[in-house]
């Protein structure tokens, strides 16, 4: 392949992935993938997968062809899947269009692909080649990619801090800490994810909604709360607002009562109930990226069990001298403390946006 090619190619699975991205919280349990096809070099039509029961993204885009593609070349970010689920194999409506060349992203890590969906196309004579902007790809479903081979969530951290580490005021006071452009961008993240997750002290002490509040509009996340035992409030703002009922895990030993929720009951870990059963419960409730709003117990606990992967920081431009930490629990010896790296930083209204990845 020319290198005059291979940007030409490239050009169109970064496409892919933009058109994947463009889905965020709106595919799981199914991957975001997004599809380019061209002939002769143009772009012929695009596609990305829809919410669950609906055309994947390969389907979708031959769908605005009439189902026809001869001669063409598709781009795909992810591998074809060739397995019946709730929507035919999307290898099926390749072997179909009448397209030539395959080019893929990644390898599906799904145990009913990995890899199958590339043999059937190469079987076929179709030209397939694989790997072009890999990086971007995984990083596109680092979530769905952690929930096939770990059976556990993508965990992003979220927390809004004063230039002294602080959640809130030594009189509690935390609203507001950050501008209204970093709340909006708050709620943005919101819409992106799968779910969203607060503990009991959080709940109880802010009452939030956990809903997605956007001038142009959204979705909102399944939200979930961790109530140990079950101190919940009925009247709670969490139970008159949302599209669907929110799921709260309590202990096995929690009092039984009647709230209009999915009540799970877990086993208990570290320090109260076992985290890494409520994640693995998560995945099987489609939960692939997991947006946490806690406070410094719940931070502490995911940080002790290794289970954030992400940490998004909203840094105000204050100064409190004393307050309620980010982090809560003893603390941490220098060599022993999570270790971050920066991914990007950039500026939201007068705050800054720290997001970074566990070392």
């Amino acid at each position: 392949m020319s290198s005059a090619s291979t940007d030409h190619d490239a050009r169109f699975m970064r496409r892919c992935v933009e058109l994947a991205r463009g889905a965020a919280g709106r595919t799981a349990p199914n991957p975001m993938v997004g599809a380019v096809i061209t002939l002769d070099g143009k772009v012929i039509a695009e596609g990305v997968t829809q919410p669950l029961g609906q055309d994947h993204a390969e389907p979708n885009a031959l769908g605005k062809l009439g189902g026809r593609a001869p001669g063409a070349t598709l781009y795909v970010s992810l591998e074809p899947c060739c397995h019946h689920g709730l929507t035919p194999p999307c290898t099926e409506a390749i072997l179909k269009s009448g397209i030539v060349r395959v080019v893929i992203g990644m390898v599906d890590p799904d145990p009913r692909v990995q890899g199958q969906g590339i043999e059937i196309l190469r079987a076929a004579g179709i030209q397939v080649e694989l790997g072009l902007c890999e990086d971007s790809c995984r990083d596109l479903n680092a979530g769905f990619i952690k929930a096939q081979e770990q059976g556990l969530p993508r965990v992003w951290l979220k927390t809004a801090v004063t230039l002294d580490g602080h959640i809130a005021d030594a009189y509690g006071t935390s609203q507001w800490i950050t501008s209204p452009e970093a709340r909006r961008e708050g709620h943005r993240m919101r819409d992106r994810s799968d779910g969203i997750l607060v503990g009991a002290g959080t709940l109880i002490s802010d009452d939030p909604q956990l809903t997605t509040r956007l001038p142009e509009g959204g979705r909102d996340p399944l939200r979930v709360v961790i109530d140990t035992h079950l101190r919940i409030p009925e009247g709670a703002r969490l139970f008159q607002a949302g599209d669907r009922p929110p799921v709260v895990f309590c202990g096995m030993d929690a009092p039984e009562r009647k709230l209009p929720a999915r009540i799970i009951r877990v086993g208990a870990g570290p320090g109260g109930l076992d985290l890494h059963e409520i994640m693995r419960e998560l995945v099987t409730l489609g939960v692939h990226n997991l947006l946490v709003e806690g406070g410094g117990v719940l931070s502490r606990s995911l940080l002790n069990q290794g289970l954030v992967d992400r940490l998004l920081v909203f840094l105000a431009p204050k100064i409190l001298a004393g307050g309620v930490n980010f982090v809560g629990g003893a603390p941490f010896a220098l060599p022993n403390a999570p270790r971050f790296r920066f991914r990007s930083t950039r500026r939201v209204g007068p705050d800054l946006l720290l997001d970074l990845e566990l070392v």
